[in-house]
């Protein structure tokens, strides 16, 4: 499955309007919605993440550039705070890809950075907030751009 990060922002022209729910419908494109500031006519802010097929991935990029969002791809990093972790385990239960883990046999939690998808479940999760999300914009081969 295809998966992307972008930082939306929001024309207050569109603040009402349904755009998510559309991305759902019309491209068939799961949503994780990462951080949302959106406020009735008001310009509004969004880091969402995108999983599906590519093509409809850059479609529904489209259909919102037609709207007048503003799509910038962003790169999650996730870390970790060595001091703060006590190796709970608490991490590896909630995160989908498997990119932490139990080593065995020495019990201790290991992260492996090529599987992370950014997804932050693992931010929430963490009883001693040792775990950290940071985001980095990244030229995107998927936003079409007009000339």
């Amino acid at each position: 499955m295809y998966t992307r990060i972008y930082f939306l922002r929001y024309p207050k022209e569109t603040s009402d309007q349904p755009i998510i729910y559309q991305l759902v419908k019309q491209y068939d494109v799961e949503f994780n919605i990462l951080k949302a500031d959106i406020r009735p006519q008001r310009d509004g802010i969004m880091i969402l993440e995108l999983k599906g097929n590519k093509e409809n991935v850059r479609e529904a990029l489209a259909y919102l550039k037609g709207l007048g969002v503003r799509a910038e791809r962003l790169a999650a990093k996730i870390g970790r705070d060595e001091r703060k972790c006590f190796q709970c385990g608490a991490c590896t239960g909630i995160c989908p890809v498997g990119a932490l883990y139990v080593e065995r046999p020495t019990m201790e939690v290991r992260f492996d950075p090529e599987k992370c998808t950014g997804c932050g479940l693992c931010v929430t999760g963490c009883p001693v907030r040792a775990m950290h999300v940071s985001f980095d914009q990244l030229p995107d081969e998927d936003v079409v751009t007009t000339v």
